[in-house]
Parts: structure tokens; sequence; C-alpha cells
């Protein structure tokens, strides 16, 4: 044999083994790039945070959510005072909505713009399988036998002032009840004797009676036409007594209205009885996503 015959088969395999290696480490690459890739994709499919946020939306629609919109307004121009309980009182119902899985938004000395822009917000939170809570503490105001929660920048010298500064109750349960809510619960500590009072020709004691809509339960802090003077603690008696009644282990949220309204005629001696309307079809647990009543 030809030493050049040797020397090109020597060439031709070492170009081969290049060529082997150069294509060995190319799918080499190919294949830790794939799974790069892929488990990446993994880390994102199946992130902690946002499995976890997955999941309990899931879990949240199956179960429905609960929602409330907290207003406390104390601090009103007009009035000779400031008003203590409706911002404690905002706070402490926060407080243990939030620790029986309310989502809550909570809004103090609310002006008209800030209540009006709170009430959308809510609106567009409501599911057809959501709870729904309003809770309004401060002055309200009935004019042609609606109620009106009145904002802290209200400037009222006559009842239509009422109509165009307020922000009647009714038509948040309107609102919430155009998306289908499955139950609208509302809670108005608002029957004081309104420091515009001395202004109207007309009678304007206390609150209108409130009509509740499908699917509705309100407790308000006096029976209609009848003011309630605030107690010297620091939350209203409703408050008070409420806060006693809202727990995952008692009854639905009907019947501690209703063991609230009792506590109060009783606590007063007859002399403030609130107000409960229910148009509830059954009775809505009060209890946390995954407590048990009776727990």
């Amino acid at each position: 044999m030809k030493f050049w015959q040797i020397s090109i088969s020597r060439r031709s395999l070492t170009i081969a083994a290049v060529l082997v290696a150069t294509v060995s480490l190319g799918l080499g690459a190919h294949a830790a790039l794939n799974k790069r890739a892929l488990d990446a994709a993994r880390a994102i499919a199946f992130a902690p945070g946002e499995a976890g946020v997955a999941e309990g939306s899931a879990k949240g629609a199956a179960k429905g959510s609960k929602i409330a919109l907290v207003i406390g307004n104390g601090h009103y121009p007009d009035a000779n005072a400031p008003l203590a309980q409706p911002i404690n009182d905002a706070r402490a119902l926060t407080a243990k909505l939030r620790s029986s899985g309310f989502d809550v938004d909570v809004v103090e000395d609310a002006s008209k713009d800030d209540m009006h822009r709170a009430v959308a917000r809510l609106q567009a939170r409501v599911k057809p399988d959501s709870v729904v809570m309003l809770f309004f503490g401060g002055y309200g105001v009935q004019a042609r036998r609606e109620s009106y929660m009145i904002p802290v920048d209200a400037k009222i010298w006559k009842e239509a002032d009422v109509r165009r500064e307020g922000v009647s109750i009714e038509s948040v349960l309107d609102a919430v009840s155009e998306k289908g809510a499955r139950a609208k619960l509302v809670v108005v500590d608002a029957s004081r004797r309104n420091p515009w009072e001395r202004r109207f020709r007309a009678y304007s004691h206390g609150l209108a009676p409130i009509a509740a809509p499908d699917n509705a339960l309100i407790l308000t802090s006096a029976s209609p036409g009848k003011v309630a003077d605030d107690s010297k603690g620091a939350h209203s008696v409703l408050m008070t007594e409420l806060l006693k009644e809202l727990k995952p282990q008692l009854a639905g949220i009907e019947a501690a209205f209703n063991r609230t309204r009792i506590a109060i005629s009783r606590a007063t001696d007859g002399e403030q009885v609130p107000s409960v309307s229910s148009s509830l079809p059954e009775d809505v647990s009060f209890a946390a996503v995954g407590d048990k009543a009776g727990s």
C-alpha cells in the first residue's frame, strides 16, 4: 500500500470524527435548550404563587365571592361636632368581615365623588354568585320617602339638596341587583337627628322605610321615622351588638340581624328598636370559606 493512500485514509477518518463530534455537540446543545425551555414552561405553569392564585380563583368561583363596601362618615362641617362612632364602627366591621372571608372596600369621611366611585367599584366586582354587604355609618336623611346616605362635603339647604347631594340606598341596591348578586346585605347606622333639619319645611326625622329588593336583608339602627341618640362608647349600640352576633359558629346572617334587633331593644329599654326587613329565600352563612358553622 502506498504512503499517500494511508495518509488519505487517516485524513478521512479524522474529518469524519470531527464531523461526528460536531453533530453530537449540536444535538446535545439542542436537547439542552429543549430541556431548559420545558423546565421554564413548567416553572411558569406551576409557579407556587400563580398556581395558588389560579386554584384560589377556581375555588372562589365555585363557592361564590363575598364582597363588601363599608363607609364611615364622621367629619361633617355643618355638624356641631365630629361623629366618632361611624369611623370606629367602619374599622371594626371591616376587620370582622375580612376575618370571615369578605373582600372589603372601606372608605372614611367620603365625599360625594368618593361615594359614587366606591359604589361603581362595588358594582364592577359583583358576580351572579356574590354575597354583597353595604354598611353606612354617618348621617342619613329621608327625602320624598327615600333614604339617602350623606357625604361629608354635602351642601344642604333644602330637601331637594338631599336628593342631589346624597346617595340613595335604594340606588345602590339597584346597581348591585343589576349584576345578579345572590344576596344583598345592608346595615345602615344613620338614624341620627341631622344637622340640616331646621332648614326643611317638611318632616324628615330618621330614615324612610327601605324596600328590600329580591334576595336582600336590611338592618337599620332605628325604626322608620325614628331618631337614635349616640351612646357614649367608642361604638354605636348597633355595632356593639352586631359584632357580638357575627360569628361563624352561630346561625346565619338573618338570624344575627334579628338577634341584634332584640338585643338593642332590650339594652335601651325599648327606646331604640332597629328595623329588619328581608326578602332572602334562605339564610346566608357568615362563615369564611373552609369554616363550618358550629366549629
